[in-house]
């Protein structure tokens, strides 16, 4: 054989194995941020916090989960109803 003809042979199997031309690759798309929910605003507010025993704070957790309340509301409701209590103790002289 001669050098001639391994080159062509080489040439001609390299056209027969030629890679598929390359496809454009696209942008990926650019996602649009979701419009964030209203958080509440806490201007005007005061914040109240404590530290409990996890027995107190088993009970707690408990309740928000059976109410679906978070901390603040349930905060909020419990302190109502012991106001509420102390109020009509207070009416009836019991204080």
């Amino acid at each position: 054989m001669s050098k001639g003809t391994e080159a062509d042979d080489f040439l001609q199997s390299m056209k027969l194995h030629e890679p598929e031309p390359l496809k454009p690759v696209l942008a990926p798309k650019i996602r649009e941020p979701k419009p964030k929910k209203a958080t509440p605003t806490r201007q005007g507010l005061k914040h109240i916090g404590g530290y409990f025993d996890l027995d107190t704070v088993e009970k707690v957790a408990v309740l928000r989960a059976r109410l679906r309340l978070d901390n603040s509301e349930l905060i909020k409701l419990a302190v109502e109803d012991l106001h509420r209590k102390h109020m009509a103790k207070r009416a009836f002289g019991d204080v």
